[in-house]
């Protein structure tokens, strides 16, 4: 994880402009307020999570993905 921790901020940004290049060139819809909240609504329900949990050695990180199962410590 300490690998990956410093990109999981910047996955988001990267997210809403992979997914925008989709909808806005690939299936060539023109931007307008939907195509724009279903773009940064997909990008929040994919990108990971970073959540904080207490254990026996103090307060650890972990990074969680929606359709992956494994948590990253």
């Amino acid at each position: 994880m300490r690998k990956l921790k410093p990109f999981v901020r910047l996955l988001f940004p990267v997210l809403i402009l992979l997914i925008g290049f989709v909808i806005y060139k690939i299936l060539g819809y023109e931007p307008s307020m939907y195509s724009i909240l279903i773009n940064i609504g997909l990008a929040f329900v994919l990108s990971p999570r970073i959540k904080k949990i207490q254990t026996e050695n103090g307060i650890a990180e972990q990074i969680r993905w929606l359709f992956y199962k494994k948590i990253w410590k």
